[in-house]
């Protein structure tokens, strides 16, 4: 089974998913993401160095709460798992499905706050490849740009240009953030509305969201805490990356995931 001690990840990817503009420009300078955000002077990563909160040694009785909205059973299974076994250290916990490109938001008490669609790394596959956090914008290989399956310890922080994100890893370069303009062909905000799950398939391994789910939704529950992370593996069971055991909960959530956009709390 992988490791997935990793603490927050991030810069490369977000700032050269989130400000295009700014990317862009460095891209053609031929500087790297990590040498930009390293000289910007806004990135603190000590808020993302710290180890994670040890798991609970003693199983709980309880499981996540959809309150009523549908999803995979593999997310479902991954809310049940780390709501019983205390996986998330009493911290807020997300879920991202890649087979589904959808985002699933818990309190601490594994509570849904929100669900939304997301878009994700244009290739499919579960690592990134080694140094990718400090490759040019330009040097990134349409098949590296994944996202990376993994539990991480994530936190909020403000990109180069002051914009609030969501650090998940730093030295892969991974962040979860407000849509991206992009480039006006890869349509990314129309992505997003679609139903089909293959048209989300288009960063460089960055989560976009939309802004009203992260504004009303991200923000408000990652702020002032650190939080948990899972990004569900495409290319093997979510039960054999975690490490997980079975959790005896009849739960209608274990369903297909419905196509359409849900509905927030």
């Amino acid at each position: 089974m992988p490791s997935h001690s990793q603490s927050g990840r991030f810069p490369a990817e977000a700032i050269l998913r989130y400000g295009m503009g700014f990317a862009f420009a460095l891209a053609l300078a031929g500087g790297s993401a990590h040498a930009a955000a390293d000289g910007g002077g806004t990135i603190d990563t000590s808020s993302v160095s710290a180890p994670p909160t040890p798991p609970s040694q003693t199983r709980g009785t309880g499981r996540a709460d959809f309150r009523g909205e549908s999803a995979s059973s593999e997310v479902a299974d991954v809310a049940h798992w780390t709501v019983h076994s205390g996986d998330n250290g009493g911290r807020p916990f997300m879920i991202i499905d890649k087979v589904n490109a959808k985002v699933f938001v818990f309190d601490a008490g594994g509570i849904l706050r929100g669900t939304d669609p997301a878009l994700l790394g244009m290739a499919r596959g579960d690592t990134s490849p080694a140094g990718i956090g400090d490759l040019r914008l330009a040097a990134i290989r349409p098949q590296d740009r994944t996202t990376p399956a993994g539990r991480y310890v994530a936190s909020l922080d403000r990109d180069l240009q002051g914009r609030e994100i969501l650090w998940i890893d730093y030295d892969n370069a991974l962040a979860l953030h407000r849509v991206a303009k992009g480039q006006p062909s890869e349509r990314r905000a129309q992505r997003l509305e679609s139903a089909a799950a293959a048209d989300k398939r288009i960063s460089f391994g960055c989560i976009n969201v939309r802004v009203n789910f992260y504004e009303n939704i991200v923000s408000p529950v990652f702020t002032n805490t650190e939080g948990i992370v899972y990004i569900l593996p495409e290319m093997s069971p979510a039960r054999e990356y975690f490490g997980m055991y079975d959790v005896d909960v009849a739960d209608d959530t274990a369903g297909d995931v419905h196509a359409g956009d849900p509905t927030h709390p």
